[in-house]
């Protein structure tokens, strides 16, 4: 399998915006997953919304991502926990 080429130049800012329902945990989750992916991240520049109903909340967390493979695992990670209903 060749490595594809990738259009993101490495290490770079990356913003990753993960949503779900709002839940008690879910926040601290979100930022669990995060963190252990992305080690240097700074939770005090993670953002939380909440929808116009409450019923949804929308984290944006901007991390330095380092490689494509760490992008992926995290965006896999987030993916497969039941809280998070879209990761962009």
């Amino acid at each position: 399998m060749t490595e594809q080429l990738s259009l993101i130049e490495y290490p770079c800012d990356f913003p990753i915006k993960i949503m779900g329902k709002a839940q008690q945990e879910f926040t601290q989750i979100a930022l669990a997953i995060v963190k252990y992916h992305a080690p240097d991240f700074d939770d005090a520049t993670m953002t939380v919304r909440a929808s116009k109903n409450g019923t949804y909340l929308s984290i944006t967390c901007t991390i330095r991502a380092t490689s494509r493979s760490q992008l992926d695992a995290l965006y896999q990670a987030l993916s497969d926990h039941p809280m998070v209903a879209v990761v962009l």
